[in-house]
């Protein structure tokens, strides 16, 4: 069975970011020489995650929407002091 692993890594501007990846994994399955099987994306970071969906305005505010009603933006979590 072919395999084949490549690592990303994102610069980022702000506290928080939706980054469209898809012609970056694109282009990695394409120069793969992988013609058929699955690709797994995921993140290896306690705080970033990958969200397989639309690229679509009203969608990312939804995104925003629900990410600051789980967890609100605040300087004084207690994580904060570690």
């Amino acid at each position: 069975m072919k395999s084949h692993t490549e690592y990303l890594w994102f610069n980022t501007q702000k506290r928080r970011e939706l980054v469209n990846i898809t012609d970056t994994i694109e282009r990695i399955v394409h120069s793969s020489g992988i013609s058929e099987g699955f690709c797994l994306v995921s993140a290896m970071h306690i705080t970033a995650g990958v969200f397989v969906n639309d690229e679509e305005d009203g969608l990312k505010s939804d995104i925003w929407e629900w990410l600051e009603s789980l967890a609100p933006y605040r300087q004084d979590y207690r994580h904060h002091l570690t």
